[in-house]
């Protein structure tokens, strides 16, 4: 993962939102209700996780879905076990700071790809979550789904 950094003047207040369609209804809903719709979804705990988009030079928001292990968020770069990385993967390998919305909570963070053992650790925890996550992996073979540790 490179190492670079986020610009200085990034607007973290006025981030790019997914296109129309179910996850725009989640973010709207998350960020007009202070999480208090939208934080679970389809009884999940959901975040929404900011990063700096690499090649459009802004913010985009992306809700994921989440575990915790004391001050550590841990998400995967699922995209429903598509053959490429997500964009905000992409941009967060770029630009590892990042802004992270749990519920009301909004605060800025470091976001980085997990250790081989974090990953073992914390994949049990997101596939009991959901349990789809596994057969993502399966899908996106030979690409392995990364697991991203968000601390702040």
């Amino acid at each position: 993962m490179q190492t670079a950094t986020t610009p200085a003047a990034v607007d973290w207040d006025h981030p790019a939102d997914p296109p129309p369609g179910s996850r725009l209804d989640h973010v709207r809903a998350y960020v007009a209700t202070a999480g208090a719709d939208g934080h679970l979804w389809h009884g999940v705990p959901t975040l929404l996780l900011t990063t700096f988009d690499r090649v459009a030079g802004r913010t985009v928001r992306t809700p994921l879905i989440y575990t915790s292990d004391e001050d550590r968020h841990i998400v995967l770069a699922a995209a429903d076990g598509a053959a490429h990385h997500p964009g905000w993967y992409r941009n967060l390998c770029s630009h590892p700071e990042v802004r992270l919305q749990v519920g009301a909570l909004t605060a800025q963070a470091r976001a980085r790809t997990a250790t081989p053992e974090e990953r073992e650790t914390y994949w049990a925890a997101m596939t009991a979550l959901w349990p789809a996550y596994d057969d993502y992996q399966a899908a996106a073979a030979p690409r392995e789904i990364p697991l991203v540790i968000i601390e702040r």
